[in-house]
């Protein structure tokens, strides 16, 4: 049987800012799926730190892709709601990235599952934002219902890593040493207690 092929769109917390490439949640993710009996590749990732939907949206164009892919991920709008971009311009740009997602996995929603934004604010960076921890939870919270009605509408998964984030990021190790993004072991958490039983169900769907 060929291997899963796995595609995961984002920004940093995609391309996992300050861990090492293998250590980021799509490879670990791909590590989990092969041990459950779903040989899976390394994964392919398009994702930058600092993206926004819309320059995700600009990338995509240029990007040497190869669709179908099996899995199609997408993680987008921590930046967004970080710049403070009206929540009206982030739905636009995420509707048109869950349509180009939809096209990579062939036209399969059920391939295709969105992944919540983690939040930011219980983080030690955040302690220098002016905006207060509830001011950037609720902001985070109003990003993440757009976006998950979004992708239920159209039939594909979404599975939250949010809570898991909020947790994580007052536990000692949890994070890197820039004080914001996860370390390692938050992604590990991520992929075993949220993203595999999504993926997991989400394959049995199809």
């Amino acid at each position: 049987m060929a291997e899963l092929r796995l595609l995961a769109l984002g920004d940093s917390y995609t391309i996992g800012e300050d861990v090492a490439p293998t250590q980021a949640w799509p490879a670990q993710l791909a590590r989990a799926l092969s041990k459950c009996g779903h040989a899976c590749a390394a994964p392919t990732v398009l994702a930058r730190t600092g993206w926004t939907t819309g320059e995700l949206l600009e990338a995509l164009a240029p990007a040497a892709l190869a669709p179908p892919y099996d899995l199609v991920t997408l993680q987008i709008g921590v930046n967004d709601q970080y710049r403070e971009r009206a929540p009206g311009e982030f739905q636009r740009d995420f509707d048109a990235l869950l349509t180009h997602a939809l096209r990579l996995a062939g036209a399969r929603a059920a391939r295709v599952l969105g992944v919540s934004i983690p939040d930011w604010g219980v983080t030690p960076f955040a302690a220098q934002d002016a905006r207060a921890p509830q001011t950037i939870a609720a902001a985070i919270d109003r990003f993440n219902a757009l976006a998950q009605a979004r992708v239920l509408r159209v039939g594909a998964g979404w599975v939250d890593v949010t809570a898991c984030s909020r947790h994580a990021g007052r536990v000692p190790g949890q994070l890197c040493a820039d004080g914001l993004h996860p370390g390692a072991a938050q992604y590990a958490r991520w992929v075993d207690s949220a993203l595999l039983p999504a993926i997991l169900h989400q394959l049995q769907q199809s």
